[in-house]
């Protein structure tokens, strides 16, 4: 069984619910810098083997794997510093917030053969699995478009300090979700072009960056995509809509993957319209925590299938390339927010020699 270490103890929480429930994990140490948040997870969890010091995680030979959830631009020193230890690394997304670090994590996974996984956690939720495995099996035919969209009422984030600061942007914070899916179907996203505004409700809290915002993505093949982000109004009933969906329009099908709702819908090729929804015992599994504020059952399921990876010796997706290839995009939406202009993906890549 692989050895677990978790650093980082905010987001950090879902994976150790996540380790302690998993039959494929044992979970050995945790560390943050807040010790009463580290007393707090102690308490909890029931699980007191914590440390203020993240050297005592990359000096404990019997560690594996350790999993980072820090904020965005501490990710790639720890990355770093785990690889250098021998570690296996599981990454929180968006993986870098700096593409010139890029180069360098790359040769240190391939130098140290150790395997780094992008916690791309909505993957891994039971309604985007079933749309992946229907896709994978053939059910709705060739793929011909995909329409990502993230629409949350977050207005209660302006209450927080940081979220008025120049530095946060809902691009990176919530968009990088559907980009995700995106990428998933189309990989190789030749250009984007998109448009962004603060609304009034953003204006009035003094937001400093889009939180509205709709792109259009153009793959190498010419096939498009699309994705939408609204982030401070209010939405839609969830028995009508939900705040995350992805849909693939197929040849010969489509579907449709919800979140925070365990539901699925697909027209197959045989013209069958059906829509699934999963009961108390699967809500339980994915939302362990108040509400829907944690998603546990979604890290559980990442980590096994990472665990797997390294038993089994196959590439576990998201991976460093991957994660990367989103920074990438992201970056050239960002420009496209900035420009008002079409943004090539290569553009980006160049600029930092990948």
């Amino acid at each position: 069984m692989l050895k677990i270490a978790i650093l980082g103890l905010g987001e950090g929480r879902s994976t150790m619910s996540a380790a302690i429930e998993s039959s494929k994990l044992e979970l050995v140490k945790i560390c943050d810098r807040n010790e009463e948040l580290c007393k707090q997870r102690a308490k909890e969890f029931d699980f007191h083997s914590y440390t203020t010091n993240y050297d005592d995680l990359l000096n404990d030979l019997s560690i594996d794997i350790i999993a980072i959830y820090t904020p965005d631009h501490l990710h790639a020193q720890h990355v770093k510093q785990a690889l250098l230890s021998g570690k296996h690394v599981v990454c929180t997304k968006p993986f870098i917030d700096d593409l010139s670090d890029a180069k360098e994590l790359l040769e240190l996974s391939k130098s140290t053969g150790k395997k780094v996984f992008i916690g791309q956690s909505s993957r891994f939720f039971e309604p985007a699995k079933r749309q992946r495995a229907d896709y994978e099996a053939g059910l709705i035919g060739d793929l011909i478009t995909i329409e990502a969209q993230y629409h949350a009422d977050h207005r209660w984030f302006l209450k927080k300090e940081w979220s008025l600061l120049q530095s946060f942007k809902w691009l990176y914070g919530g968009l990088s979700h559907p980009v995700d899916f995106i990428r998933w179907y189309l990989p190789n996203i030749q250009e984007v072009m998109g448009y962004g505004m603060i609304s009034s409700n953003g204006q009035n809290a003094g937001l400093k960056n889009e939180d509205t915002m709709h792109f259009i993505f153009k793959a190498t093949d010419g096939r498009i995509a699309r994705v939408s982000g609204v982030y401070t109004s209010p939405t839609q009933p969830a028995q009508r809509d939900s705040g995350m969906s992805t849909i693939l329009r197929a040849t010969e099908g489509a579907s449709q993957a919800d979140y925070h709702e365990l539901r699925y819908a697909v027209t197959d090729k045989t013209g069958e319209e059906k829509v699934i929804t999963w009961g108390d015992s699967t809500i339980k599994y994915y939302f362990r925590f108040e509400g829907q504020s944690h998603h546990g059952g979604e890290y559980q399921n990442y980590l096994e299938y990472f665990v797997d990876s390294i038993e089994q010796g196959f590439e576990a997706y998201p991976n460093m390339e991957e994660g990367i290839g989103t920074v990438a995009l992201l970056q050239a939406m960002d420009k496209s927010l900035q420009t008002g202009m079409p943004v090539k993906i290569a553009d980006i890549l160049n600029e930092y020699g990948l």
